[in-house]
């Protein structure tokens, strides 16, 4: 009796630990389609083997659970191509949104371009130069710096207002940081609670995905702590999260811009290259914005300087010998001179064609205005010269970044294939497995059948009893 009553206990043991691997089955069909999921398998643990007469007799095993299927130092590199390959997106979406604004136009006619602006600016001079008082001739050319300053100060404020958005988008990402970051101090505390020394299953889950949305924000690096417990830092080492605490950024305004702060520290030139759609994003509002502006200020300074000396430099229709007056807005600096940049001359009698004291009929002074086209006036290079190299830095740029995008999100795609194939949820496999712990069910209940029968035969001694 007690045999049978052993084995009875045996068989209740594997039916038992047969239900709980079918319900671990069940739970990965259940999250087949749940991104964030882990597949897990189950977790079999032998029982303490029966002793009898120094023999030892096994006595099956107990299903403790699943285990979750995840392989921590290859989510550690994805994480950190993820952030990468973020800010390497962030970057090229504002380069080629910047990239817009410098479009060479189709047509060379078209206006709407700033190389073509400057062309047709100077072309205008030059037909002057052929009847300097001819009055269409002369509202053309006031006709043609009016479309030359507008589209420059027109490119300026664009890149002002994406400058601007940048900002605001940026201002948003750190309000998502935060959000993440006290999860992810809520979710290692009560990962440190429940599994200190094993996988957390779901509760690992929450703190996976949450990294991975954090790490496609910001730069991070994690610290593993003790009791399964996980700190969370910048990529320069600032604490962001950590076991039931997390510590918020923060925002001011600095030069019209947003800094980003922790612990009233400004960490935004740390945040810039250290990568996520913030890292981008700061790279592109606070050095490419800036240095593309700067190039267009200089170009719209060296114009507008050396047009209106020119001019002052002749005689007019209105019969000024010297200082017939400004063609352009005369700018205080070269910062600002893009946005700024406007025709103030309204009376087209006012273009000094001739030379200073000559009659006006001459045209000496329009010839020197017009031979600026061909004069390093602007840093050493001519003015179209000067826009080209605008433009084909920005190509450059646009085109090394979308090279850099493509290649980390071709190694971001990679990565996630391997995890993948480890962790997410495969219903061939799961129908495989459902099979083998229902067939080892169906045994186990086989036996216990077998083991009743035997044991209502031992109870009713000398009634003849079949076993299936």
């Amino acid at each position: 009796m007690g045999t049978i009553s052993s084995a009875l206990s045996l068989i209740t043991g594997a039916l038992n630990a047969d239900q709980a691997a079918l319900d671990v089955v069940s739970n990965n069909v259940a999250n087949a389609s749940n991104t964030s999921y882990t597949r897990q398998v189950p977790n079999w643990q032998e029982n303490a083997p029966i002793v009898v007469n120094g023999v030892s007799y096994g006595s099956g095993v107990t299903m403790t659970g699943g285990v979750s299927q995840r392989d921590r130092v290859l989510n550690q590199r994805l994480l950190q191509q993820q952030q990468s390959s973020a800010s390497a997106s962030a970057l090229e979406s504002a380069l080629t949104t910047l990239q817009t604004n410098f479009t060479v136009a189709s047509s060379t006619t078209s206006s709407g371009n700033i190389g073509t602006d400057i062309t047709n600016f100077f072309n205008s001079m030059t037909q002057l130069e052929t009847s300097p008082t001819s009055n269409p001739l002369r509202q053309q050319l006031l006709s043609s710096a009016t479309t030359l300053a507008s589209d420059i100060s027109g490119t300026a404020a664009s890149l002002n207002a994406q400058q601007s958005s940048l900002d605001q988008s940026i201002t948003t990402a750190v309000s998502q940081v935060n959000t993440l970051t006290a999860s992810l101090g809520q979710v290692s505390q009560q990962i440190q609670s429940s599994s200190p020394n094993q996988d957390a299953g779901v509760l690992e889950d929450q703190r996976q995905s949450d990294l991975t949305q954090l790490a496609k924000l910001i730069g991070i690096n994690l610290v593993t702590t003790e009791n399964n417990g996980l700190s969370v830092t910048t990529t320069s080492g600032q604490l962001l999260a950590t076991n039931g605490q997390s510590f918020q950024l923060s925002t001011g305004m600095v030069s019209g811009v947003s800094h980003i702060y922790l612990n009233g520290t400004d960490i935004t030139s740390q945040l810039a290259s250290g990568g996520g759609q913030i890292g981008g994003q700061l790279t592109a509002r606070d050095q490419v914005i800036p240095n593309t502006m700067a190039t267009l200020d200089q170009l719209a300074y060296s114009i507008s300087t050396n047009v209106n000396t020119v001019n002052n430099a002749g005689t007019d229709l209105a019969g000024d010998n010297g200082g017939a007056g400004n063609i352009f807005a005369p700018p205080a600096a070269v910062a600002g001179s893009a946005l700024s940049m406007s025709v103030v001359m309204t009376d087209p009698n006012h273009i000094a064609a001739a030379g200073l004291g000559n009659g006006t009929g001459d045209n000496s002074n329009i010839v020197s205005m017009a031979n600026l086209a061909n004069q390093s006036i602007v840093s050493g290079q001519t003015p179209s010269n000067y826009y080209s190299n605008i433009v084909s830095t920005v190509g450059n740029a646009v085109s090394s970044a979308t090279t850099e995008s493509t290649a980390l999100s071709a190694s971001v795609t990679q990565l996630q294939n391997q995890v993948s194939a480890l962790s997410s949820v495969n219903l061939n496999d799961e129908a495989s497995a459902m099979q083998e712990f229902e067939r080892s069910y169906q045994a186990a209940s086989q036996v216990f059948t077998i083991l009743n029968t035997v044991m209502a035969s031992a109870l009713n001694i000398g009634v003849e009893t079949a076993v299936a």
